[in-house]
């Protein structure tokens, strides 16, 4: 018995030493080595300051900024609180949060139909990215308040869009942040 005893205590702390210790070790080392930027979480920074993740979404208040989808994690954009609202579509809340987000964006753009991912939230409320249907019905307010041709930011968006992976897995998408950034460096060029 004494001898199974110590047996299983030494395994015990051989496998907690070598799955709780040194296998965590090597797969960060080789993540830091190989995907340094996925590894860290996909950080953007400006002049030396984090200033968002490409993977995470968050809010752009300015209307001289791309919008991205609506959250309903936490207080928005809450990684902490990663959820959707679980609503159902017949629930007023939502019901009317939607019709009140429709029609400000239709009086944003009324000569065109609201895409639907600026007025539903995503399953994690984290979704970093919009369709391109999204990101071209923002382009008349982008370019009016920047004051540069609709053109100019349509081949912003059309730069950032993203196909289909392997030309078959998910849909076409424009990263937000990444957008909003390329405008941004738009405006520092001479």
């Amino acid at each position: 018995m004494k001898k199974h005893l110590i047996t299983a205590f030494l395994m015990t702390i051989a496998t907690t030493i070598l799955l709780g210790v040194l296998y965590p070790l090597l797969i960060t080392a080789l993540a830091q080595v190989l995907f340094k930027d996925k590894a860290n979480g996909q950080i953007r920074y400006r002049k030396g300051e984090a200033i968002g993740s490409r993977i995470i979404g968050q809010p752009f208040i300015s209307a001289k900024y791309f919008h991205s989808r609506p959250s309903a994690a936490g207080n928005g954009y809450d990684a902490a609180n990663s959820a959707g609202t679980n609503l159902a579509p017949t629930n007023q809340k939502l019901i009317d949060r939607i019709q009140a987000d429709a029609k400000s964006l239709h009086e944003e753009n009324p000569s065109q139909l609201v895409p639907v991912d600026l007025i539903t939230t995503s399953a994690s409320g984290l979704d970093p990215d919009v369709s391109p249907a999204a990101a071209e019905f923002q382009v008349p307010r982008i370019a009016r308040e920047r004051s540069i041709p609709e053109s100019t930011v349509r081949d912003l968006v059309q730069k950032h869009t993203y196909q289909r992976d392997l030309g078959l897995l998910g849909e076409p998408r424009v990263n937000v942040l990444e957008l909003n950034l390329a405008l941004d460096d738009l405006a520092v060029k001479p």
